[in-house]
Parts: structure tokens; sequence; C-alpha cells
């Protein structure tokens, strides 16, 4: 796995550094080692200035040694992170104009759906009105063929009628003639038609 901002060089100085920095405590360790089991006479004694000297001496080898890959250890370091930190600004740039895209984006929705709101109200109240006219179309069709089905009937009724008139006007046309005729009257009636009939 590749850690941003650490090349390979810079991986070899920390290993080196590292390797260095476990020699010196093994040697700290081990003059700390040799003088713990003495029992000479306590105080500052030769082998102690040698000691530090020693130590002093291994202590500025090791800074002369460790000097420049420390720094540019440090150096690099200081780079990986500049190099990410505006990596990450770039990324934050982009994020904004990327917030600010979706913004614009959730605006023109919002004025989208009110323009796909106001068509739909539109289509619905231009069906509302085309279905009223079809209403009333329809109304005054039924409205003339009611008029005309009762024009129908009402002649017809009176057709019915004035057969039932006729009829009954008939009946008792019959009726007043046969109680005024007489047998003379309908013998010379007889005989007038057989001769209309004959002749």
């Amino acid at each position: 796995m590749k850690i941003p901002g650490i090349s390979s060089s810079m991986k070899r100085n920390s290993i080196m550094m590292f390797i260095i920095t476990a020699l010196l405590f093994f040697f700290v360790g081990v003059a700390l080692g040799a003088s713990g089991g003495e029992s000479g006479p306590k105080g500052w004694v030769a082998t102690d200035t040698y000691r530090v000297m020693n130590f002093a001496v291994l202590v500025g080898a090791l800074f002369f040694i460790l000097r420049k890959p420390v720094a540019q250890f440090f150096s690099s370091r200081i780079k990986g992170i500049e190099n990410q930190l505006s990596e990450l600004e770039t990324k934050k740039k982009d994020a904004e104009q990327k917030l600010e895209e979706y913004t614009e984006k959730l605006a023109q929705l919002d004025k989208e759906a009110k323009k796909i709101v106001d068509d739909y109200i539109r289509q619905g109240n231009e069906a509302k009105a085309r279905i009223l006219q079809e209403a009333e179309s329809v109304a005054d069709k039924l409205k003339e063929q009611a008029l005309r089905n009762i024009d129908y009937e009402i002649n017809q009724a009176k057709l019915r009628l004035q057969g039932e008139i006729l009829e009954k006007a008939i009946m008792k046309a019959e009726e007043i003639i046969r109680d005024e005729i007489t047998i003379e009257d309908h013998d010379r009636l007889v005989d007038e038609y057989l001769e209309k009939v004959v002749a």
C-alpha cells in the first residue's frame, strides 16, 4: 500500500535511521550494563570520563551521519504534507464547485417542477372545459331527442284519441240510427242499395 507523500528514498532513509537508532541504544545499553556490575568506589572516576567521551563521540558521529538523511526525511515529509494539503485544497474547491452546480440544478428542478405542475393544471382546466362543452352538447342532443319523442308521443296519442272518438261516434251514430230507423226505412234502404248494386 502506497502512503501518500512518502517515496522509496524516504523509506530507505527511515529504515537506515531506525537501524542506527537501534545500534545507538544497543551501545548505550552495553555501556551502562558494563558499569553496573562493578563494586568500585563511588563518585566520578576516569572510566566515567571515557564513557562520557565515547558517548559524545558516538552522538557526534550519529549526528554527522544522520544529519543529511534526517534533513532529507523531514524536508520530503514537509513536501509530502504540502502536496497533500494542495490536493486537499483542490478537492475542496472541486467539492465547492460541485455543491454550487447541484444547488443550481436543484433551483432549476424547482422551476421545472413548478412548470410541470402549471402545465398539468392548464391541461386539466382545458380538459374540464372540453368535457363541460361535450356534456352541454350531449345534453342539447338529448333534449332535442326528448322533444322529438314527446312530439311523436303526443301525435300518437292524438291519433289514438281521434280513432277512439271516431269509433265512439260511429257507435253512437249506429245507436241513434238503430233507434230512429223503422222497418220500412230499413226495407227501403236495402232496396235502394240493391238497385245501386244491380245497376
